[in-house]
């Protein structure tokens, strides 16, 4: 199996960047469909974006089009989300996961593996 770890989070002013990596070992990421999902306090996890396992398909939920990006680079690895234009309703737990399955899930419920977690904060 594959264990995963992200990293990236922290405190940002609305309007800026912030860029989350999401590191595994264990098992190679390329076996994997990738997403990343957060969690806000009082909410249930919520499906941001997934790629395919060579990059070729993503999914983005509509809340983020346009102002996040989901990549990778499996020689190293890692997944990344590229997240711009921040805004406070972005403030959330966010988790990188990973489905064995070869489709592209973009419910949470599909997702074998799970990071720990990594805070985002937006001020306003």
């Amino acid at each position: 199996q594959v264990q995963l770890v992200e990293s990236g989070g922290g405190l940002v002013q609305t309007g800026g960047s912030l860029r989350l990596s999401c590191a595994a070992s264990g098992r190679a990421v390329k076996d994997y469909v990738m997403g990343w999902f957060r969690q806000a306090p009082g909410k249930e996890r919520e499906t941001v974006a997934s790629i395919s396992w060579n990059g070729g398909r993503t999914y983005y939920a509509d809340s983020v089009k346009g102002r996040f990006t989901i990549s990778r680079d499996n020689a190293k690895n890692t997944v990344y989300l590229q997240m711009n234009s921040l805004k406070p309703a972005d403030t959330a737990v966010y988790y990188c996961a990973a489905d064995s399955a070869p489709a592209l899930h973009t419910s949470p419920d599909e997702y074998d593996y799970w990071g720990q977690g990594t805070q985002v904060t937006v001020s306003s």
